[in-house]
């Protein structure tokens, strides 16, 4: 371990203590600090913060996460940045109400308890903790699952509700990629009662309590996971708020849960569910065409509402920007941002 330094982040007040050997997001995870944070590895952008002051040295990171003016101008991405000296870090991106909620990540021991092919490219991976081990989350976060064989991590939403107690189970719906480290395995790399280590959670695409307002759910492709997870936990407590779910695939083979929605959504009081097809038109309840496309299309005031977002960054983008031009604040869209990591 290295030496330890205090960072204090304005304009909230909130301080921790960071080895130099972590960064500055996971020295957070640990204590329990619920900073906004995507794919942790440099990616998305969601952790960037303005340097007010310190010594600090930054990994590797993409400049689509952050330009080099931007690095110049003092702005840092937290899921790279460790501390040399104690740091003042003004936060651009929060949410002060869940900045002290977060459930602290920990390792656990999982038993592959199901593979199932969902379409032709998305699967149901599902996990059952080991011995005495447990990993509480909120429906909408995610944790890393190591590549056997390797120190490599992958990250995946969990489409399940969680579990109290030992012995809980991890669902997971996964896209396969060409090349994917992780999801390549999933085409008879990895089988029933394979031992993985996971960790987490992570994410802060996570429900908040706001009674009077309604919803907007919009994923596409493997981001109907925490999605999924958010409409069963309104099933759950039987919500009386309007909830409105946009879906978007390429064809209607590439359409699932479709059942499950339906019952889901006869347990809430206000709930339509719009899947769109972006490659082909397609006889029964189905828009035509990109679905930011169709949520313009369809929706007219949207100030009453918060949204929640999973998917690649650029369908995230297109939405934030149909939606906040609805009447949706930024600050109360929510985003889950899919980066993608290949590996051949």
């Amino acid at each position: 371990m290295g030496d330890k330094h205090r960072i204090r982040f304005e304009p909230v007040g909130i301080e921790i203590e960071a080895d130099e050997e972590e960064t500055v997001l996971d020295a957070a995870f640990r204590q329990g600090v619920m900073l906004m944070h995507g794919c942790k590895e440099g990616q998305c952008s969601s952790c960037k913060s303005f340097l007010l002051d310190g010594d600090q040295q930054m990994e590797r990171y993409s400049t689509f996460a952050l330009a080099d003016y931007e690095s110049e101008e003092g702005y840092v991405l937290l899921c790279r940045t460790h501390a040399y000296g104690d740091l003042d870090v003004e936060l651009i991106n929060y949410d002060e109400e869940m900045l002290l909620s977060g459930i602290p990540p920990r390792d656990a021991r999982a038993r592959v308890a199901a593979v199932e092919a969902m379409t032709h490219d998305i699967v149901r991976l599902e996990l059952e903790l080991s011995g005495d081990d447990e990993l509480p989350y909120r429906p909408g976060q995610y944790i890393d699952i190591q590549v056997p064989g390797t120190e490599h991590w992958r990250s995946f939403s969990m489409a399940g509700l969680p579990q109290e107690g030992p012995g809980g189970r991890l669902e997971f719906l996964i896209k396969r990629y060409p090349g994917g480290l992780f999801s390549g395995l999933l085409d008879g790399g990895i089988a029933t009662g394979d031992q993985l280590t996971v960790k987490g959670p992570y994410g802060s695409c996570v429900m908040r309590d706001a009674p009077d307002r309604g919803i907007v759910l919009l994923a596409g492709g493997a981001g109907m996971a925490p999605i999924l997870a958010q409409l069963r936990a309104l099933a759950a407590a039987g919500s009386a708020r309007p909830v409105r779910f946009y879906y978007g695939a390429r064809t209607a083979g590439d359409l699932f849960a479709l059942d499950e929605i339906a019952e889901l959504g006869s347990r809430l009081a206000d709930f339509a569910f719009i899947p769109a097809l972006s490659e082909e038109r397609a006889a029964g309840a189905y828009e035509h065409g990109l679905i930011t496309d169709v949520v313009e299309g369809r929706e007219g005031d949207l100030a009453g509402f918060d949204a929640y977002l999973c998917g690649p960054p650029g369908m995230c983008d297109a939405a934030t920007a149909v939606l906040t031009a609805k009447g949706i604040p930024e600050e109360r869209i929510f985003q889950d941002r899919f980066t993608t990591s290949t590996d051949t």
